[in-house]
């Protein structure tokens, strides 16, 4: 799993110095693989993981949340199966960009979600012969600055007992 969010982050910082914003034909096709992904998600279809590479890697917003594909899968299952709805994030922005060659995409989006509130993520998406995959996602809460400190103390006390990371 390391290798390969390693291997992910190195493609992004190969072609950074030739990224672009999407076109935006791309852009429009990118986003409706998005839109796609979270309305499954936020109608507990499976399919959700569907979109995701074999490869691909998804971390949200408790440190102990670094998942590989099929282990997210797993562990979401209790939240996809028998419900009408998994978690609903609505994206309100989203950037596009692609390397040179169009093969690697990243994006970012601020999200509204029901149970978090505003937040943010970003995600590199690999363009495929079959379509677009997800390979990274990266779900973080939106803090705002005025109560970061107040945040920082609470998380500072919730860390106080180990956790252990779920792989």
């Amino acid at each position: 799993m390391l290798k390969s969010l390693i291997l992910t982050c190195a493609l992004c910082f190969a072609t950074l110095a030739q990224a672009a914003d999407a076109d935006p034909a791309l852009t429009k096709q990118v986003n409706a693989f998005v839109d796609s992904w979270h309305d499954d998600a936020a109608h507990a279809r499976m399919a959700y993981f569907d979109k995701m590479a074999p490869d691909g890697v998804y971390i949200g917003t408790d440190r102990s949340e670094l998942w590989q594909r099929d282990a997210f899968k797993a562990w979401a299952r209790k939240y996809f199966e028998g419900k009408k709805s998994a978690w609903s994030f609505k994206a309100t922005r989203r950037n596009v960009y692609t390397s040179g060659d169009g093969k690697l995409i990243w994006f970012d989006e601020l999200l509204d979600t029901p149970n978090m509130g505003h937040c943010m993520a970003s995600g590199v998406i690999r363009r495929t012969d079959k379509g677009f995959e997800i390979l990274h996602y990266q779900l973080s809460m939106a803090v705002p600055n005025e109560v970061a400190k107040q945040v920082t103390g609470l998380i500072q006390k919730a860390e106080t007992a180990p956790v252990e990371v779920i792989h």
